[in-house]
Parts: C-alpha cells; structure tokens; sequence
C-alpha cells in the first residue's frame, strides 16, 4: 500500500516532480526501501527484481534533471515490481543470512528440566532446619 502511494507521488498525472535535491533523496530513499521490501517477497533471478536492485545501487545524480530521471526510473522499476508481486503472490520471505534461535532439541528440554531441579534441590539444602 505505502509502495503504490510513493510511486503515485511519482508517477501520478497530477503530481509535480520534487523541486529541490533533498526531496529527490527522500523519494529515493523511500523507494529503495520499498523496492527491498518487495525483493525479500519475490524469488531472486527475476528480471524485474534485477532490474530495480540495480537502479537501487546507482548513485543520485548531481544535476536537476537527471535525478529527476533517476527517480521516475526509479518509480517505474517499484511499480514493475509491485505488479509482480500482485500478479504471482507473496512469497514466504525467508531468513537465510540472519540470525535465529536454535530449534530445541529434546536433550535441551532435558537439560532445562535437570538443571531446574538440582537448583532447586540446592536451595532446599542451603534451609536452615527447624
């Protein structure tokens, strides 16, 4: 949803083109991160896919209409990309390089429940008796 209004801001009929460089980067930003978000849910290979990654690690252009033209290339890649992901569905995204929890095993289970029950076999003798 939030994709499809920033390239609306883009690429709308009624909507102007950023007049200053700190606009065209925030833009940019947000459509980089659109264009991330969108990748994590497609497979990796496909062109469209390719074709924003790339545009995503060029640099902004310095100039007044070259940013410009980088920021509507930069919508239209978002926009492929969005109809994509509309037209085949969401994929899982998965967490290859991140960092997770180990699955527990039974003997972690174990462990756990010795571990809880030798401490509280030591506090029951550290009781002064009565």
């Amino acid at each position: 949803m939030a994709a499809s209004e920033t390239v609306t801001l883009v690429l709308g009929e009624d909507s102007l083109l950023p007049e200053n460089a700190a606009d065209v980067e925030d833009l940019v930003r947000l459509l980089r991160g659109h264009i991330a978000q969108l990748g994590a849910r497609t497979a990796p290979g496909i062109p469209a896919l390719l074709r924003a990654q790339r545009l995503c690690s060029d640099s902004i252009p310095e100039d007044n209409v070259p940013s410009r033209v980088y920021l509507v290339r930069l919508a239209e890649a978002t926009q492929e990309l969005m109809a994509y992901v509309e037209r085949v569905g969401p994929g899982p995204i998965s967490v290859k390089g991140g960092r997770r929890w180990p699955r527990p095993t039974v003997n972690m289970g174990r462990g756990a429940v010795f571990a809880l029950a030798l401490a509280c076999l030591v506090f029951a003798t550290s009781m002064p008796r009565t």
